[in-house]
């Protein structure tokens, strides 16, 4: 990558400037390579001179003029760049050469960015299996996805894990709903069934203290798994599964295997785990106080403290102690997420075995086959922010037990939830009279708005909005517009979602990414630059010979942008952030549109012609690239 290059030869300027001045590189001095903000300015820029100013006692202007000269006598500017310049205050601007970059730009074009080796795992989705799924779980789903997919184009080996916790309160909650409740009304999908009725029981427990202990019975009979309680419980998880895989096909989600918890206690993981934990210090029995009986995880320091009712030094030290073992002996959703975790890592002898389950999916099994699942050198968890707790957890305990390498390549992609905008929130029948900017959603309350029923007013609104039925459906147009919206946002952004301004299609949607799309493909079927039908790929037309220095704004516009595509790549994935690929796709097809407009393709100078329908056939190739990363299809027609 261009970039990676020129911020390798800036330091070795950097550092022979250091060397002659007899100093050592500043500990908070880091070499950072960006855009320039104005297209005058070249296409890449760097600060370092501002920054050794103090250092080198010498002003940025002075130091970027000898930098300059150090990286014109390494004979940079010989390569991709033609032009090298220091600018007030202290800027150094590098400007590309734009014939050598079209030379070269196969070279350029692929990605070059260092990735670790070995088999990543990426778990993502894991929604209980008690309710049909809300729009805050399709977030979680298209991030897992788009990551996966990410990291495929990168060269890593990525298996997709869904992990269904068939033993929690909540599938507990709507068993408990189900066998002592009545929910009215038509429902299409069992899921949609299950959602009144677990949102009918939280109300009713409110009232009945009974019936709360009747969760707790249910939830032992679902962990032992062998009553008529526990069977209706394993059927109402797989039906509601089987509904949710459903759902996110829909998404061009899928999934390599299925890990349902009950398999993880009934395979011996857990045990396995236990043992483990029992011979380090940060695992203990409590034997006092509030949780007498019950098996903790201790989150930091020497002593004990709170957890066991002996009176800490600092309060706030133990407080975030984990229970993993209740006095009741039931397991906390943590404990089997170690165990879980520590064969993801291939760090348990004991395995699972899997069935076929659907489309391709496995499913652990307690009568299949061996499979080469788990193992993995980095492990991935899509999960949002508010579990960042139990992760940490997770981690600890991979550190207790001296598995440190492994605890690093644990990664946690956190996310922000998705709430309701007030006038979504108003159209659910949520009272709105508080006046807040946005409405959580809430399984126990019933107000969300489910994946299905978005998919069907999504794919109202775009049949509405069409003039032409060619190419793909409404429903695929709704789809890809729905995932783009929820990755276009930064991570840690809390999702406030509207219904009218999700159903959009103008502006920075996906649908505005697929006309751009189509139109380059229709552009290129009239230059003749190849043929449509049959399965065949438009050609890559010949590279054009030109004056780089003669190219017309819009031109070098989106030719800039073209060339930092694997940039971007690299980018997402060192940040494990879908939301740069959207932000990048946005402005390629910006800059398309914008040089559709301003420079005729077919008409003019045969040379221009030449290297507009290039230029178009590059973008088109480019965007496809980005397009398949988001999830998104690549349409000839719309």
């Amino acid at each position: 990558m261009i970039s990676a290059t020129l911020g390798i030869e800036i330091e070795r300027g950097v550092r022979k400037l250091l060397d002659e001045a007899g100093t050592s590189w500043p500990s908070e001095l880091k070499v950072l390579v960006d855009r320039p903000a104005h297209p005058d300015h070249g296409e890449y820029s760097t600060n370092v001179s501002m920054l050794l100013a103090k250092t080198l006692r010498k002003s940025p202007m002075e130091i970027a003029n000898k930098l300059k000269s150090e990286l014109e006598h390494a004979k940079i500017a010989e390569g991709i760049f033609s032009k090298i310049e220091a600018v007030a205050p202290g800027f150094l601007n590098f400007a590309i050469d734009w014939n050598v970059w079209l030379n070269r730009h196969r070279e350029y074009s692929a990605y070059q960015g260092e990735t670790e080796k070995g088999k990543v795992v990426i778990e993502h989705t894991s929604i209980n299996p008690n309710k049909s799924a809300h729009i805050g779980h399709l977030r979680n789903s298209c991030i897992g996805d788009t990551l996966a997919r990410l990291l495929s184009r990168a060269g890593r080996e990525v298996e997709i894990h869904n992990y269904i916790d068939d033993l929690g309160n909540q599938l507990a909650d709507t068993v408990v709903g189900i066998l002592h409740t009545k929910t009215e009304g038509e429902h299409v999908r069992f899921g949609d069934f299950c959602w009144d009725t677990y949102a009918k029981v939280n109300k009713v427990y409110k009232g009945s203290p009974e019936l709360q202990e009747e969760r707790t019975r249910v939830l032992h009979e679902l962990e032992e798994g062998t009553s008529s309680t526990a069977w209706i419980g394993r059927l109402t998880a797989e039906k509601i599964v089987r509904e949710q895989l459903h759902e996110m096909k829909a998404f061009g989600i899928g999934y390599d295997v299925l890990v349902w918890e009950s398999r993880i206690v009934a395979e011996g993981l857990w045990e396995a785990a236990f043992e483990h934990l029992q011979a380090t210090g940060a695992f203990y029995k409590v034997e006092e106080g509030k949780l007498a009986g019950c098996w903790v995880l201790r989150h930091g320091g020497e002593g004990r403290g709170e957890a066991e009712g002996t009176p800490s030094p600092d309060p706030e030290a133990h407080q975030a102690d984990k229970v993993l073992v209740r006095s009741n002996g039931i397991l906390t959703y943590t404990a089997k997420d170690i165990a879980y975790h520590l064969w993801k890592f291939g760090l348990l002898s004991q395995d699972f075995t899997y069935m076929p389950f659907a489309d391709g999916v496995w499913s652990t099994d307690s009568q299949g086959q061996a499979m080469p699942f788990g193992r993995g050198e980095t492990v991935i968890n899509v999960i949002d922010y508010r579990q960042e707790y139990p992760q940490a957890m997770v981690k600890l305990a991979l550190e207790a037990l001296g598995y440190k390498e492994q605890a690093a390549r644990l990664l946690h992609v956190s996310y922000g939830v998705v709430s309701l905008s007030p006038e979504t929130a108003e159209s659910l029948g949520v009272d709105t009279s508080a006046g807040k900017g946005s409405y959580a959603m809430s399984g126990r309350q019933g107000v969300g708005i489910k994946v299905a029923e978005l998919l069907r007013v999504m794919e109202e609104s775009v049949e509405s909005k069409r003039s032409r039925q060619e190419g793909l459906s409404s429903r695929e147009i709704a789809a890809a517009a729905i995932r783009y919206y929820l990755l276009k946002y930064h991570l840690q952004t809390e999702v406030v979602f509207d219904l009218r301004q999700a159903t959009e299609v103008s502006g920075n949607s996906g649908v505005y990414l697929l006309y751009a799309y189509a139109r380059a493909g229709s552009v290129l079927e009239k230059a003749g630059a190849g043929q449509k039908g049959s399965g065949k790929a438009l050609m890559e037309p010949p590279v054009p010979s030109f004056d780089g220095g003669a190219l017309e704004p819009p031109e070098r516009q989106l030719l800039k942008q073209i060339a930092y595509w694997t940039e971007t790549m690299d980018a997402a994935v060192r940040q494990l952030a879908p939301n740069l690929i959207c932000s990048y796709a946005f402005e390629l097809s910006l800059l398309f549109n914008n040089f559709y407009g301003a420079c005729p393709i077919l008409k003019g100078p045969d040379d221009r012609v030449e290297l507009r329908v290039w230029l178009t056939w590059k973008f088109r190739e480019t965007l496809g690239k980005a397009l398949d990363v988001l999830g998104l299809p690549a349409p000839d027609r719309m």
